[in-house]
């Protein structure tokens, strides 16, 4: 009884006796013909029955992305995430990390949640963060990668909305009259999201938030908006002395700029060019000295910036 109900569930599977590149060919037409739930029935059994060949790896991150497009969100991801774990020296296992960035990334976007809320900054921001640590793998782990300019890209976009939100809900605790609420999430943003558009809102709120608090104007500059602006203005004036350098050296070669008794390094190396062959190091050292003058300013902004920038501080 039991043997003919074995026979009976074995003559059911068309897919008995399938070798691996069998099942993985087709689970391959079905992904193209857009048959998700047969792809990953074909996948999962290919994953099942061979687990130690080449083709069960690669059916783990088709099964991720055949979920994803077949709606199953939380099974893709935990697809992406089971091969991550399993195979991180894999050579896809930078597609992996992408797709479990696109997955959070496109949640943001589906038809539904569009038109509900279409301004993304209403949303819960969990999506977004899962999304941007995912992509920030890709950039920074796999620079290389063909998929790290379009995972940079979003990464951008996201922190956007990322700002976007923290603004949103400083806004609310506004109009509610939690101004310390409202402060705190201003603050962050402006600390977290210091290229994000949104950042110039968050300004404006957290001016206003310790205004209605009574704390003044002075200590609003020295607490908040100072520490976040010296670090970009050390760097800034490093970039424009070296560039500064570099120009008045540039006009003063070809007779433009200092003119003599004043010396000028530009002035130096145009005067030596007429014994270039004879002592070349008359050229040479006023060359090094302007490349070494560039490189040491801006490794001093660079250097300055990293210690006077209070986000470096915290980590």
């Amino acid at each position: 009884m039991v043997g003919s109900c074995g026979s009976l569930t074995s003559s059911d599977d068309e897919t008995v006796g399938w070798s691996a590149q069998r099942l993985y060919g087709e689970a391959k037409d079905a992904m193209a013909s857009r048959d998700w739930p047969k792809a990953i029935k074909h996948l999962e059994k290919l994953e099942a029955r061979y687990p130690y060949g080449r083709y069960a790896q690669q059916a783990q991150l088709e099964v991720a992305y055949c979920q994803w497009k077949d709606g199953e969100r939380a099974s893709a991801i935990a697809a992406a995430d089971r091969f991550i774990k399993l195979y991180p020296n894999h050579p896809n296992v930078d597609y992996a990390w992408y797709l479990k960035g696109l997955i959070n990334f496109n949640e943001l976007q589906g038809v539904l949640s569009w038109l509900t809320t279409p301004d993304m900054s209403d949303r819960d921001p969990k999506a977004s963060r899962e999304g941007f640590l995912a992509f920030k793998e890709v950039v920074t782990r796999f620079p290389e990668s063909r998929y790290a300019p379009d995972a940079a890209a979003r990464m951008r976009y996201l922190i956007n909305a990322l700002a976007n939100n923290e603004v949103h809900v400083a806004r609310y605790y506004m109009k509610r009259g939690a101004y310390v609420a409202a402060a705190n999430r201003a603050q962050y943003a402006i600390e977290h999201y210091p290229q994000a558009p949104a950042v110039e809102e968050a300004m404006v709120l957290l001016m206003r938030a310790y205004d209605a608090l009574g704390i003044n104007d002075l200590r609003i500059m020295w607490r908040h908006i100072l520490p976040h602006a010296v670090p970009a203005t050390l760097v800034l004036g490093s970039y424009y002395i070296a560039l500064a350098i570099i120009f008045e050296a540039g006009f003063s070669f070809i007779g433009m700029g200092v003119q003599p008794p004043n010396p000028s390094l530009g002035q130096m190396i145009g005067e030596a060019r007429n014994y270039m062959l004879v002592d070349s190091w008359l050229m040479t050292i006023p060359g090094v000295t302007i490349a070494v003058l560039v490189i040491a300013l801006n490794l001093l902004g660079d250097g300055l910036r990293d210690i006077f920038d209070p986000r470096l501080k915290d980590n």
